[in-house]
């Protein structure tokens, strides 16, 4: 608490006048009081109505007894009845016919009085209740006035001479012990301060046993106190009543002195190296003993002192109301120190909104501190009146009633901050059963924290259902233990525990079946297996909500008979209504009955190549080679083409010129296939030994060789690439020719039939000077060089043309 001296001194100056106007009452109270004591013991002080009542039993038997003469006549006609034997005898007969009647009229009576009255009758009669003793309190302060005048109508120097020694004795009595309680803890200040300054205090044991020691001598101080003032009181005190009075005085001083010794012992406003709660400052400190021991003051010895001495010398009523003012000043005080610290309550609760706390604790808190300054007020406005109507229990039931608040509030408190820790912070497994399990983690963040902000919400219920027992609002337990209340209870409870229940087998399954499915632990799942545990897994999803759902409704007390009959109608009428869905569902069943796919296998189905990513029961999801995802629905699939299933082939079609040796090739293809056998990226893909089956096509610009490799599934592809490689650095070494689209160029033809020489030639002779007998054969290379706006490309066709 962030307080200062200089609000100390604000609030002890706002304070000083109503702090001494209450001393000052309660000075003029105990004189008055005294001066009734005293006139009771003294002859000539006795009060009115005392006296009156004194003085009536001597008038009666100054009097006499009366007479038979005197007696009305109803009475001598009982006397006479009853002094004769028989009509005694007839009228108890009499009285004994008419007994049950009487007695069903007393049964009426209390079945009346034990019904419950309306619930505006009861608030009117509270009401009525309180208005009456609040205005009781002024009437006995009118008649304490009255009394006081009495008091001193008729005083003679006497009476004011023997009530001067009885309050001389008591004063004597109150000098002695407060005096020697101030001198006695002054001392043990001394040696308090002494181990106030002790090295030991700056760990948290030496604290505990220097403010222990302490507490023991300043015990001792007021223990020696209380016994000088009793052994004054004993010795050089007066008897009787007075007497009676001093010790009334010891009690109450002991009983606020122990009260504040202990609050002191926590607080130690005086001595902070002392303090255990080093949180608490110097300021703050003294704070709370400044208002926490003057309202223990007023209130111990207004009950303990002065309000049982007015119950005995002037009235009950007038011990009461000294009472009610105590309780009054104790409330407007706690109304008071509750509007000074308004601000400061405020900023605490604010403080987790503040650091940027989200959660529902934070949110509770912020709504709170907006208004608990009002609920303090109303506490101790209720504690006032509750006081008030009910003076004999009003201490009992408000303290008993604090406490069990106070405990089912720091309960359901401790536990909300505890859930909300782990709603903020989420759970964190250990690397190992991340790596078994790469889901569960996120799994058991998407259950757990609703789990938890269910249990919080019902925290919060408890806790408003404990203060209502508590304040006696509701009778919480009567109600669950009636029939209506252990059937809601119940029935919600199961739910709950339902609800749980199948969360933690939804987790437990989908774990064991990530952990079946994870390559890296146990035996390593095959396609078949992959598929079946991803759609058991589904089917147990749902079936197990349909159950849980079910078994929760009937819990609630639904009758689920014609909810499961309507369900069954509902899913006919759905069946007729979507055929293409139950030919999916019932086409998609016998394809995994007869194992036609699995996830992870290349197969081409209604019309789409690629990997199998998904299967349901209605659909499967296709990737193909572009990285387009396809979904399918059974009722399109005609056929499935499975690519993958037990091994596979690639065959190898090789074109070879014409010119090239047919048997020299199949020699290199195999010595290409025994290269690829030893390679250790390809050799254990392949089961089989080569399988060469020779020509297989004369086309028009190669001889087609054909051959067949056994690979295992879904290896045939990348086997078949790294053959080709290997054929095409055997043909490159032994220098096979792989046809390839050649150039022709054609440079015409005479009518002759003959080609005519290109024209290059012909512009060189021409250029040179030198006769050409003879067209010349020119290359290929030399005419594109030169005429390569003349040349005309051909098909694919082997050789060249001049």
């Amino acid at each position: 608490m962030r307080q200062n001296s200089s609000l100390i001194v604000f609030i002890r100056s706002h304070t000083r006048l109503a702090t001494v106007a209450l001393v000052i009452s309660l000075a003029l109270a105990i004189v008055v009081l005294l001066g009734a004591a005293a006139r009771a013991q003294v002859p000539g002080l006795a009060l009115p109505g005392v006296a009156a009542q004194q003085d009536a039993p001597a008038d009666e038997a100054a009097a006499g007894e009366p007479t038979d003469a005197t007696l009305p006549p109803e009475l001598e006609a009982l006397r006479a009845v009853i002094a004769d034997d028989a009509a005694r005898a007839r009228l108890l007969e009499a009285l004994a016919a008419t007994a049950p009647a009487g007695d069903a009229v007393a049964a009426a009576a209390a079945a009346q009085e034990e019904a419950p009255l309306p619930f505006a009758t009861v608030i009117a009669e509270q009401t009525r209740a309180v208005a009456e003793q609040v205005a009781g309190i002024f009437a006995v302060t009118g008649r304490a006035l009255d009394t006081v005048a009495a008091l001193w109508r008729d005083v003679d120097a006497a009476d004011v001479e023997r009530l001067g020694r009885i309050v001389a004795a008591l004063g004597l009595v109150i000098a002695v012990t407060v005096g020697s309680y101030l001198v006695l803890r002054w001392l043990a200040g001394r040696l308090g301060d002494r181990f106030a300054r002790h090295r030991q205090t700056g760990n948290i044991i030496g604290r505990i046993v220097l403010s222990v020691a302490t507490f023991l001598v300043e015990a001792l101080a007021l223990a020696a106190a209380w016994a000088i003032g009793t052994f004054v009181a004993v010795h050089w005190g007066p008897t009787g009543m007075n007497a009676l009075n001093q010790q009334l005085f010891l009690n109450a001083f002991v009983m606020a002195e122990v009260i504040k010794l202990g609050v002191r012992a926590v607080l130690r406003p005086n001595r902070g190296s002392l303090r255990v709660i080093q949180a608490i400052s110097d300021t703050a400190a003294a704070y709370w003993y400044f208002w926490i021991g003057r309202t223990t003051s007023i209130v111990v010895y207004a009950f303990l002192f002065v309000a049982p001495i007015a119950s005995w010398t002037v009235s009950f009523a007038a011990g009461q109301a000294i009472r009610t003012l105590a309780v009054l000043a104790a409330c407007l005080v706690g109304v008071l120190v509750t509007l000074q610290n308004r601000d400061f309550v405020r900023r605490i609760m604010l403080r987790r909104a503040v650091n940027g706390q989200d959660d529902a604790t934070a949110r509770f808190m912020a709504a709170l501190a907006r208004v608990w300054h009002v609920l303090a007020i109303v506490y101790f406005v209720a504690l006032f009146f509750v006081w008030t109507v009910h003076p004999r229990e009003a201490l009992t039931y408000m303290l008993s009633a604090t406490f069990e608040s106070a405990i089912a509030i720091g309960v359901g408190v401790g536990i909300a901050i505890f859930l909300s820790r782990f709603i903020t912070g989420g759970m964190r497994l250990s690397p190992d059963v991340k790596q078994r399990l790469p889901l569960l983690e996120s799994r058991l963040n998407a259950f757990v924290p609703k789990i938890l902000h269910v249990i919080r919400l019902v925290v919060l219920v408890g806790i408003l259902v404990a203060v209502a027992q508590a304040w006696e609002l509701f009778d919480f337990l009567a109600w669950a233990s009636s029939g209506v209340g252990f059937a809601v209870t119940t029935s919600l409870i199961s739910a709950f525990l339902l609800v749980l229940v199948g969360i933690a087998l939804y987790i437990l399954v989908s774990s064991w079946v990530e952990y079946r499915l994870n390559p890296d632990y146990g035996t390593p799942p095959s396609a078949r297996e992959r598929t079946l545990l991803a759609l058991f897994r589904n089917a147990f999803t749902v079936t197990l909500v349909v159950v849980i759902t079910i078994m929760v409704l009937s819990e609630l007390g639904v009758n689920v008979g014609p909810l499961l009959a309507g369900a069954g109608v509902v899913g006919l009428a759905v069946g007729f209504g979507a055929q293409k869905l139950v030919q999916d569902v019932i086409t998609g069943v016998f394809i995994q009955l007869e194992n036609a796919m699995n996830e992870g296998d290349v197969v081409s189905a209604g019309g789409i190549s690629g990997v199998v990513e998904r299967l349901t029961i209605r659909s499967v999801s296709i990737r193909d080679l572009q990285g387009t995802y396809h979904v399918v629905p059974f009722s399109s699939v005609d056929s499935v083409s499975n690519m993958m299933r037990h091994f596979a082939y690639y065959v190898a079609d090789i074109g070879v010129a014409y010119r090239e040796n047919v048997a020299e090739v199949k020699q290199a293809m195999q010595d290409a296939f025994d290269l690829l056998t030893r390679s250790e990226d390809h050799g254990a893909d392949i089961l089989g030994p080569f399988e060469l089956w020779g020509v297989e096509a004369l086309a028009d610009s190669a001889v087609v060789i054909r051959a067949r490799i056994k690979t295992a599934p879904g290896k045939q592809w990348a086997t078949g690439r790294a053959y080709l490689e290997a054929v095409k650095q055997v043909f490159d070494e032994r220098g096979i020719e792989i046809p390839f689209p050649h150039l022709t160029i054609y440079a015409g033809e005479g009518k002759t039939g003959t080609a005519p020489p290109l024209r290059i030639l012909a512009e060189r002779a021409a250029a040179g000077g030198a006769p050409t007998a003879a067209p010349q054969m020119a290359t290929a290379d030399e005419a594109v060089e030169s005429i390569a706006g003349n040349v005309t490309s051909a098909p694919e066709e082997t050789g060249a043309k001049a």
